[in-house]
């Protein structure tokens, strides 16, 4: 199960209570006040980490609390404080407030940590309000509640490549080839049916680039056809968006017509994924016939830039990545900004 996208309730652990207590020695007549402080409230933290790949942990238990602080103890002594509550994330999760619908942040580098709610401050003892007209002090101050609420995770791949394109179009082929996954494949619609994102390795000093492959679009899919499209999320960090497109005269296909589908797709769900760096990525030329889809492609789409390849033979795939690493060189950052 992959998910992306959970509601969770928090709240952080309340601060102790303050102590009243009086001092109760042997050879100590009138002892006085000696109520130590309570301890404060742990806090709701959360941690980036790139080995956590989804929200999944959080979808079976969405409510998380931290511990309380200890309430103050005689001989002068202070609560514990409680313990924070870590909740560990992935990178590129944004966090909304459910209630307000308020941005609150995000978390994109590992180990990056943000303190969501924090723990209610320790109350204070009758040993500070000791003075020579009081001597016997019998107020304190109650610890404070830990802040709470509602939150809204959502969770967008970082990459530098977004693959869009219609179901069978060989984003997961080409994801095996370029990179270390092993996605499934299969001749039959929608065998990708979350994103994955996968790293290629372009040189000895850990050159990289990251590429996410999301399931296949259809026509209609803004109206909630097919898999719908909410998961195009995880391509809206990507500088540059890979349109793949089938090249293979079967069916009656226009590569055309399938290019327009998945660019009106694109523009119905965030026009501004259209500004990024576009490319197509005509892939299946091994088969009989896809020379005039290719020409068919290179008339009707205008000026983006075409690379035909074949996921099968290997034909195009060294000039593809020679862009890619072209581009790295440039200026091929992953997008950070938040809608």
């Amino acid at each position: 199960m992959f998910v992306d996208e959970v509601e969770i309730r928090l709240r952080a652990g309340d601060g102790g209570h303050g102590c009243l207590s009086f001092r109760r020695e042997k050879y100590v007549p009138k002892g006085g006040p000696d109520g130590g402080d309570g301890g404060d409230g742990g806090s709701v933290i959360l941690l980036c980490d790139r080995n956590v790949g989804d929200l999944v942990d959080y979808k079976f238990k969405p409510h998380a609390r931290a511990q309380s602080g200890e309430s103050g103890m005689g001989s002068c002594c202070h609560g514990k404080n409680g313990s924070d509550c870590i909740l560990k994330i992935p990178p590129g999760t944004v966090i909304y407030n459910r209630e307000s619908g308020e941005f609150v942040g995000e978390l994109l580098q590992h180990g990056e940590q943000m303190t969501l709610l924090r723990g209610g401050r320790g109350g204070v003892g009758n040993v500070h309000f000791k003075s020579s007209t009081n001597q016997a002090p019998r107020h304190t101050v109650p610890g404070t509640p830990g802040e709470e609420g509602i939150f809204r995770l959502e969770m967008k791949s970082i990459a530098h490549i977004g693959l869009v394109g219609l179901p069978n179009a060989g984003k997961s082929t080409l994801t095996n080839l370029l990179t270390a996954t092993k996605r499934k494949t299969g001749p039959y619609p929608f065998t990708t049916l979350h994103p994955k994102v996968g790293t290629m390795i372009f040189s000895e000093s850990n050159g990289a680039i990251t590429i996410a492959d999301i399931p296949g679009l259809i026509d209609g899919a803004h109206r909630n056809r097919g898999l719908g499209c909410r998961f195009l999320r995880h391509i809206e960090r990507c500088a540059v968006i890979a349109f793949m497109i089938d090249l293979s005269p079967c069916d009656g296909r226009s590569p055309v017509e399938d290019f327009r589908t998945l660019h009106s797709e694109l523009a119905h769900y965030n026009e501004s994924l259209l500004q990024r760096n576009c490319l197509i990525i005509g892939n299946k030329t091994d088969i009989p016939g896809s020379e005039d889809c290719l020409a068919a492609l290179q008339k009707g789409v205008g000026n983006y830039a075409i690379f035909p390849i074949s996921c099968q033979t290997g034909e195009g795939i060294a000039a593809l990545t020679d862009y890619f690493v072209q581009m790295s060189g440039k200026n091929f950052k992953a997008a950070q900004g938040v809608e």
